[in-house]
């Protein structure tokens, strides 16, 4: 079985090298992997960075970098990243340094060896830090929205951590171009039927003078996706 990850980045030259590193180092027993970085139009350092440790890597035929000429949002770079996946199953890895890629090994431990199912790494469940007090707030408010909608009971439906079996994240015609894509790819998952798992996550949130980018907007944006692909 091979697990691709994904890895969308835009302008994160502080944090790039350091996060392919520690996704280059883990194990997960059962699977290969094959890392997928999508420079999205970096306008830093970022795309001469992750081209070095390619080129450094003595694994190049599992690290593959994509670039685009310019930046189209996250959900772009997932579209790109998916239309190149050889992988059996994909999660996405963002290029901070706030996921730890060693608690991949828990969401696949959930999946098993179960392709009808989706695993969500909560933040909440067990939550030892926490970001912006009003992006918590906002984000409950998107987590109360979709199990009012969809009569789940997910934590955190904005994680980063999505796992999907291929079979799955390939029937979802991703539309989305910017962080609302966590939105749709939610409400388009449970829409067909599939369930989804949350297991408990470390998060380690970062700044805004650190390089976070998600704002505000994006959470109108993501109740505006939520309603459309419900309704």
């Amino acid at each position: 079985m091979k697990l691709s990850i994904l890895i969308p980045a835009f302008n994160e030259e502080k944090t790039i090298a350091d996060v392919i590193t520690k996704v280059n180092e883990q194990i997960y027993p059962g699977w290969d992997k094959e890392i997928i970085v999508i420079d999205d139009g970096s306008t830093d350092n970022s795309k001469a960075k992750i081209s070095a440790f390619a080129k450094a890597s003595a694994d190049k035929e599992n690290l593959r970098l994509i670039s685009h000429n310019r930046n189209q949002g996250k959900g772009a770079a997932i579209r790109t990243g998916l239309s190149a996946m050889t992988g059996e199953a994909v999660v996405v890895q963002d290029a901070d340094l706030e996921y730890d890629p060693a608690d991949i090994q828990l969401l696949l431990d959930t999946l098993g060896d179960r392709m009808d199912l989706v695993v969500y790494g909560s933040r909440n469940l067990n939550p030892e830090r926490q970001g912006y007090s009003h992006y918590v707030i906002g984000s409950k408010i998107m987590d109360w929205l979709v199990n009012l909608f969809f009569g789940t009971k997910l934590t955190d439906v904005y994680t980063c951590y999505k796992l999907f079996p291929a079979k799955i994240i390939k029937k979802i015609d991703i539309e989305s171009r910017g962080f609302e894509l966590e939105m749709e790819l939610t409400a388009k998952t449970l829409k067909m039927g599939y369930q989804i798992k949350e297991v408990p996550i470390h998060y380690y949130p970062r700044k805004f003078h650190e390089g976070k980018k998600i704002r505000a907007r994006d959470g109108l944006k993501g109740i505006w996706t939520l309603l459309k692909y419900r309704f």
